[in-house]
């Protein structure tokens, strides 16, 4: 493959992306909200959201081993996006544990495909950076993670708690993706044949040392940072819904802004960039707990600078760790720990929240950060 034609398959990739979060994380920017107008607390969103995160990452192992195993990256690709019906029928949950119960398949679905298509990407993209290749792609990922809510926020801000007529937006874009899902399979599978055939592959035991360290840095890293859906439950308490809305939206800027500019960092300098999101990890989870608008949309500013790295370079360090025809159980056991830290999260914040707990919480975040910046440091010094 030559330069243009990798960067055709990756901009193939990130349409996908783009029209998925158009429809989840649309769904995810007023859902909060949603769940406290049908009348759920700060607990439930919080687990919720937490639980959410945890089965859209740790599910990722059993998909990602499978995926290696059978080598059947772009039915599960596929089925993942498909999926994402679940999200338009949101609007048909008059009760908050149905609500709930439609928000978690879509994690599922999520958990479906991720192992799949970051394997696939990380193959096409093959010749031009891993860091580089992943950032755009987040890139072109967030830019419709902002559509998305905006869209729906707009909905609301016409026709306030009309959720109904705002998750219905959402079958439009379904119905492009699914059309899309299959014009890059058709377009980019001839550079994937290799990947499909079966070869030999390490077992999970013989990964190596330094992918272990890393990905329990990053489980430590995220258990101690707050959730974005507690950032938007917090805005609720402040604001309407589609105020809360358009703060996730500016969570979702600064995340585009941020990816791509730390995928060419990490190109250039190498694991050493991972710090710095570990320490701005500290920052905001304290400001969302102060309770005050200055300080929420602060912290708002510098979660989605930490999510933009989180989402790129994250995951542009596996491939540099793993060989290629293990990479699916890889990212699905890193993902399973990233999962797993943000379910803690979500219980410890919204219960920080619930009970006020500014001091806790403002402790607990930072002695997480401190122990996560010590074993990924750790990370550094194995091969």
């Amino acid at each position: 493959m030559n330069r243009r034609e990798i960067y055709k398959a990756i901009v193939l990739f990130g349409m996908v992306s783009l029209l998925g979060d158009i429809i989840y994380e649309g769904a995810r920017g007023v859902a909060p909200s949603y769940l406290q107008f049908l009348g759920a607390s700060a607990l439930i969103v919080g687990l919720t959201f937490g639980l959410g995160e945890f089965l859209g990452l740790a599910l990722r192992l059993l998909s990602g081993i499978v995926a290696d195993a059978t080598r059947a990256y772009w039915p599960l690709y596929a089925m993942g996006y498909g999926l994402l019906i679940t999200i338009p029928f949101l609007g048909f949950a008059y009760s908050w544990p149905i609500a709930v119960a439609l928000i978690l398949v879509e994690r599922i679905a999520k958990a479906i495909r991720s192992p799949a298509r970051d394997t696939l990407l990380s193959v096409v993209s093959h010749g031009v950076g891993a860091g580089k290749a992943f950032g755009l792609h987040e890139l072109m990922d967030q830019i419709g993670a902002a559509l998305g809510p905006a869209a729906l926020g707009l909905v609301l801000l016409w026709s306030p708690n009309n959720y109904f007529q705002a998750f219905s937006l959402l079958f439009i874009p379904y119905i492009i993706l699914i059309l899309l899902v299959f014009r890059t399979f058709k377009s980019t599978r001839k550079y994937t044949v290799d990947l499909e055939a079966r070869e030999s592959r390490i077992g999970i035991k013989e990964l190596p040392s330094n992918f272990w360290w890393y990905t329990l840095a990053v489980g430590l890293n995220t258990l101690g940072l707050i959730h974005v859906s507690l950032i938007v439950f917090r805005a609720s308490q402040l604001l309407q819904a589609w105020g809360a809305a358009f703060l996730y939206v500016l969570i979702q800027g600064v995340d585009a802004v941020v990816a791509p500019i730390s995928g060419v960092l990490y190109d250039k300098l190498g694991r050493k960039v991972l710090l710095i999101p570990f320490i701005m990890s500290i920052f905001p989870s304290i400001l969302v707990l102060l309770g005050r608008w200055d300080a929420l949309l602060l912290g708002a500013i510098i979660f989605g600078a930490v999510y933009g790295m989180q989402e790129s370079i994250y995951r542009a360090a596996i491939s540099g760790m793993v060989p290629t025809s293990a990479r699916g159980s890889a990212y699905g056991i890193f993902n399973t720990v990233y999962g797993l830290g943000f379910l803690i999260s979500g219980l410890a914040f919204g219960s920080f929240i619930e009970g006020s707990l500014v001091w806790i919480g403002a402790i607990y975040a930072v002695v997480a950060q401190v122990v996560a910046v010590a074993v990924l440091t750790k990370s550094f010094k194995i091969h």
